[in-house]
């Protein structure tokens, strides 16, 4: 007669394996929607923005000159080119083809984008890079660890690390003048414009206006408002008479923010990893019992 009673502790001890790995499954399935919350106290349609109108745009530097003179930054003698640790934002010119087939010379304004779901947030593993509850994106340079993973998540090129700086590490970018905003001021480079070409608002109401002028002037404006759906959202929102490509945005990025993407895959991962541990236990029990019966085979002969 057999002898169930060592199988049937293989088979117990299969099925409390099977358990446990059900049980973790659960619980990592919650991490992900905690790990990636966001700690932005307003929605959306509220954000500080702000609404570039290239057609508008002259070139003056105005902006770039007053968001220097904001922050206390060095000045140079010719206006800032691109942006680095002592530039947050700064002009530059293309010569395009506009809507009309005339030739034309567009100034385009760069700075941090403020994105609603912003992937540096999202990269930094030190949480120096923070999605403050008025809606710009900030830095906390004492937490910073230089590992400059908010430079390659970013998918328009902005932080920039200060090379000169190296045993205290510290990034720079924009922060939309939040203290200016915080005592009822516009961001300095909006006060600065001379054109009207920037203009300071609710998100909403941003792009309401941005949609109004393209509605009222389809001869002026292609039909793209930059930033409304880009990587989930911006908080720079831009109108053109030209291609945005030629200009030196970046070209098909997804209506989904970075972030988003990473959490589907984080949320799938415990069932994964979970899935992975049910069938290596089977597996080490399979192969635990099989040895067994060898070895017991092997005794009765």
């Amino acid at each position: 007669m057999s002898e169930p009673q060592e199988n049937d502790v293989t088979r117990r001890g299969f099925i409390k394996m099977l358990a446990t790995a059900s049980m973790t499954m659960v619980g990592l399935s919650s991490i992900p929607t905690q790990a990636f919350a966001s700690n932005m106290g307003i929605t959306p349609d509220d954000t500080p923005s702000i609404l570039i109108d290239l057609t508008r745009c002259t070139g003056c530097d105005s902006c770039a000159l007053a968001c220097k003179e904001a922050n206390h930054l060095p000045s140079s003698a010719e206006p800032p080119r691109h942006l680095d640790a002592d530039t947050y934002s700064y002009v530059g010119e293309f010569h395009v083809i506009n809507k009309k087939g005339k030739e034309v010379t567009r100034y385009v304004k760069r700075q941090c984008m403020h994105c609603l779901n912003p992937a540096c947030v999202s990269a930094c593993p030190a949480a120096a890079m923070h999605k403050s509850e008025q809606g710009p994106v900030l830095y906390h340079a004492n937490l910073c660890l230089g590992c400059r993973y908010c430079e390659i998540a970013c998918p328009f090129g902005v932080p920039q690390f200060d090379w000169n700086n190296g045993l205290t590490p510290e990034i720079s970018k924009c922060w939309m003048c939040i203290d200016r905003q915080e005592t009822g001021q516009q961001p300095a480079c909006v006060d600065a414009c001379p054109t009207g070409a920037l203009r300071f608002g609710a998100r909403k109401q941003m792009l309401e206006e941005a949609h109004a002028r393209i509605d009222t002037s389809p001869d002026r404006y292609i039909d793209h408002v930059f930033g409304e759906y880009e990587v989930g959202g911006t908080s720079m929102l831009y109108l053109s008479d030209v291609s945005f490509a030629e200009l030196g945005f970046p070209a098909n990025l997804p209506a989904t923010a970075p972030p988003e993407e990473t959490e589907k895959i984080m949320t799938k991962l415990p069932f994964v990893i979970g899935g992975l541990g049910v069938a290596l236990s089977g597996a080490a029990a399979y192969t635990h019992h099989t040895d067994e019966t060898v070895v017991k085979e092997e005794e009765e002969e």
